[in-house]
């Protein structure tokens, strides 16, 4: 009795964000139809990058919400393993422990457990997609001079939830067996935070050795 991916009504955890939707017809779907697209060639380097004649910001928008999608679907398989007893702590293996902060609403770091620092950090990630100024939907709508460093302080963070799940939850990822769907995801974001430099090195270290192996193949 495998749980089902998409079963998200089943869960008990709140982590399980809703899912975030681009709105069909617009330009920014257009561009997430034409990531899936190169995305089923299977060349995860040429999918990454930019499309002839498009706008970086819109293009990092549309990947990030993407992403943002598929680690809640990743995360919301493994919620009950994830637990304020297996993970007192929201860690990356022993070298690697994370403290919450979202510079408003708590200004100084707190230490929490995995699943609180999760939602915290899936709810402030929600946030700032819905925010219209941030993440303009609308065709014609500048984005705002900051949304890079915006985007990439989320894809930091984000990156946390794949650390997590391969360090402390990688047993019932294999169970379930989404490992397949975990590295094509990790996989795909890395190369995408490659491309356009969006991570710094140092934050990756937690799956450094993971890194160099999914993407080696495809140097």
């Amino acid at each position: 009795n495998v749980p089902s991916l998409f079963c998200s009504g089943s869960r008990s955890s709140k982590t399980f964000k809703p899912k975030k939707n681009i709105p069909e017809g617009s330009h920014q779907y257009e561009l997430l139809k034409h990531a899936e697209a190169t995305l089923g060639s299977g060349n995860l380097r040429m999918a990454v990058m930019l499309p002839e004649g498009e706008d970086l910001n819109e293009w990092v928008a549309v990947n990030t919400v993407d992403f943002f999608n598929q680690i809640n679907m990743l995360y919301g398989t493994i919620t009950d393993f994830c637990t304020e007893e297996s993970c007192p702590v929201m860690s990356a293996g022993p070298k690697y422990e994370y403290h919450w902060a979202d510079g408003t609403n708590i200004k100084k770091p707190i230490k929490c457990s995995a699943p609180k620092y999760i939602d915290y950090l899936m709810t402030w990630v929600q946030d700032q997609l819905d925010d219209e100024t941030l993440f303009p939907s609308k065709i014609g709508v500048p984005f705002p001079k900051n949304f890079m460093s915006v985007a990439k302080t989320i894809l930091k963070r984000l990156f946390r939830v794949y650390a997590h799940i391969y360090h402390q939850h990688f047993d019932p990822v294999i169970q379930l067996q989404e490992e397949a769907h975990l590295n094509t995801s990790f996989k795909h974001f890395i190369f995408f935070v490659q491309e356009f430099n969006l991570i710094d090195r140092r934050e990756l270290a937690p799956l450094q050795e993971l890194i160099e192996k999914l993407t080696s193949k495809d140097r």
